[in-house]
């Protein structure tokens, strides 16, 4: 994987973010690292977590890698992996907290396992995808619970579209993040 990753940066005209274009680009000098006791695997995580400039470019082949992998993971945990349990016990009045933590849960295995099988150093961000993950979800169970809406209405379909819509630009955004730092 680092070879197709490194490879995307390759191309001709490619940036990556650097001080001159405004972008926060952390080093070896910035990285704090530790070792993962349990799995003995060198760990870092970027000091301060900060996001590429808008100003700043990625390289597109990295970019695009990383909106594939992501994609497929969030396909694999949201469609694959979600039983009616999770699916319909989130969106309940009450009872909903351990169906979804259990969802939330699997995203954030698979996007932790991703970067440790892709990016170790940026192990973290599945703690961030479950966060953001679980808000999203939270706020459309919040909506179908508090306002009974059912599959038969357009609210429903709206909130799922919404769901996924959000959902898919949280992967963005780590794509982004991923192909700028990675």
């Amino acid at each position: 994987f680092r070879s197709i990753l490194a490879a995307g940066g390759a191309g001709a005209g490619a940036r990556r973010p650097s001080a001159a274009c405004g972008a926060h680009h952390h080093g070896a000098a910035g990285m704090t690292s530790f070792v993962a006791a349990s799995q003995g695997l060198p760990l870092s995580f970027p000091e301060p977590l900060s996001f590429p400039a808008m100003s700043s470019s990625v390289a597109v082949g990295a970019l695009v890698w990383w909106m594939v992998l992501l994609t497929i993971k969030h396909v694999a945990a949201d469609f694959l992996l979600q039983n009616s349990w999770m699916a319909l016990g989130k969106d309940r009045k009450t009872g909903w907290a351990l169906p979804l933590l259990a969802h939330t849960s699997v995203h954030l295995v698979l996007t932790t396992g991703l970067m440790l099988a892709t990016a170790p150093r940026f192990w973290f961000l599945g703690l961030i995808d479950f966060a953001i993950h679980w808000l999203i979800d939270r706020a459309k169970g919040f909506c179908v619970a508090t306002f009974d809406v059912r599959y038969e209405n357009a609210a429903f379909w709206w909130l799922i579209g919404t769901d996924q819509g959000l959902h898919h630009l949280t992967g963005f955004a780590l794509a982004i993040y991923l192909a700028a730092y990675a």
